[in-house]
């Protein structure tokens, strides 16, 4: 597998050897701490064919992740009186907590994905609303970086992904953040790409600006209607500073809109398409889907989760999800930019149209399959082939070739749920 790099562009991600790299990624945030071996499997299986190329999970987890025992009843840390000791990992044994890890690191490069891994969720140095407990200082976040970094300093599949849902409040916070990826540059001689997982409606650049060990940024945009800013979010963070950056955690398909259940809706494949379409036109190097079941590696119907984490593998939005890397990858890579000017203005928040563009082509993506009245001499283009592009199918449909100082495209159909990309390739 080929590591990744920067595009000297600033904008998007590549494999060392020039090729693009489209981050598509699932949140898997409880995989390493719930699932057996054959489980895993069973999950990378399903990710793997449905054209997902990076897994995002966590270490030391989410749930009760420090004292609640892994499927094989081994913990991550060495811990005495009470004491957790974050540079003294538990690996004592024949099939210890890191073995586990191991495993899944192997696993998944055996099936060509990539792990974007959590050294800790961010409960245990700003417990907040999490079980915690805090464990990091600056001095052990570095030691235990440092042993992180050295013991998959060769695993050639994996980016470090920094944070965990937490805001960085005071200076021991940043302290902690920055001291764990001094470790981590230094046990791995920086093999792998860094980046922030950072609390909802915030971006990494709010946390870690200027930093020279995050190699590209991230939002989260979250469950919430501050989604509906994801792409403004991605442009503020893109004009703060020229890295690479992406929305880590959108709105996850069936969590319950503003994690209410009691509000009566739960988010759709729709909402979780409209996102990452909008985030992609706004120039985002990737994007993340999400499944409420899924991140939780849920065991049984309950209130705040639907379903079981196998039923939800194939629920339309993660069968949907590669069309998003299929299309950006159908045109030239690496000049797409953000193209407002070509999206007709829209008032509704959910309904809200986006472009973005190359030398020689156009995306415009409308949410609700409204009509779309686009001035064709902003293009500076005398000849334009046109066609639909389907989110839910993949497909892409031909209609016609237009020279017209101002065209009106109406979409093959329109409401919710009837999503399309307008595809204009200039021909003169």
């Amino acid at each position: 597998m080929q590591p990744l790099a920067v595009h000297p562009g600033r904008r998007y991600l590549m494999t060392t050897d020039g090729e693009p790299f489209f981050y598509l990624g699932d949140t898997a945030w409880e995989l390493l701490h719930a699932l057996s071996r054959e489980e895993t499997r069973e999950y990378l299986d399903v990710r793997q064919q449905q054209g997902f190329n990076v897994i995002q999970t966590v270490a030391l987890a989410e749930f009760d992740g420090l004292r609640t025992p892994n499927h094989y009843g081994r913990v991550p840390l060495s811990c005495s009186d009470g004491v957790f000791r974050p540079a003294s990992p538990d690996t004592s044994g024949e099939y210890s907590y890191w073995d586990h890890v191991d495993f899944v690191v192997q696993e998944a490069e055996q099936r060509g994905l990539r792990l974007a891994l959590l050294p800790t969720w961010g409960d245990k140095f700003n417990q907040g609303h999490g079980r915690g407990p805090e464990i990091f200082t600056p001095t052990n976040a570095r030691a235990y970086g440092l042993w992180l970094g050295q013991r998959y300093r060769g695993a050639a599949n994996l980016i470090w992904m920094l944070g965990g849902d937490r805001q960085l409040q005071t200076d021991e916070h940043r302290a902690i953040v920055d001291a764990m990826a001094a470790g981590l540059r230094e046990g791995d001689g920086g093999s792998h790409l860094i980046t922030f997982h950072p609390r909802g409606n915030r971006s990494s650049i709010d946390d870690v600006p200027d930093r020279d060990y995050l190699d590209f940024h991230a939002i989260q945009s979250s469950h919430g209607f501050a989604c509906f800013d994801s792409a403004q979010l991605l442009l503020r963070t893109a004009a703060a500073e020229a890295k690479p950056c992406l929305d880590a955690e959108h709105r996850y398909e069936g969590i319950a809109a503003c994690q209410r259940p009691d509000c009566g809706y739960r988010w759709s494949a729709a909402d979780v398409r409209a996102n990452a379409y909008w985030n992609i036109m706004a120039g985002a190097c990737g994007d993340t889907y999400g499944h409420d079941c899924v991140w939780s590696m849920n065991r049984a119907p309950r209130e705040h989760f639907v379903t079981t984490w196998r039923d939800a593998l194939r629920w339309p939005g993660a069968e949907q999800a590669a069309n998003l890397r299929r299309l950006r990858l159908s045109r030239p890579y690496f000049e797409f930019r953000p193209a407002p000017e070509l999206a007709p203005p829209e008032t509704a928040a959910n309904a809200a149209m986006a472009a973005g563009r190359g030398d020689k082509y156009a995306f415009i993506y409308t949410p609700l399959g409204q009509p779309i009245r686009l001035p064709t001499e902003r293009l500076d283009a005398a000849f334009l082939r046109a066609a639909w592009y389907d989110p839910r199918s993949g497909a892409e449909t031909a209609f016609g070739v237009f020279n017209q100082r101002e065209a009106l495209f109406v979409p093959p159909s329109s409401g919710p749920g009837h999503d399309w990309v307008l595809v204009l390739d200039i021909l003169a």
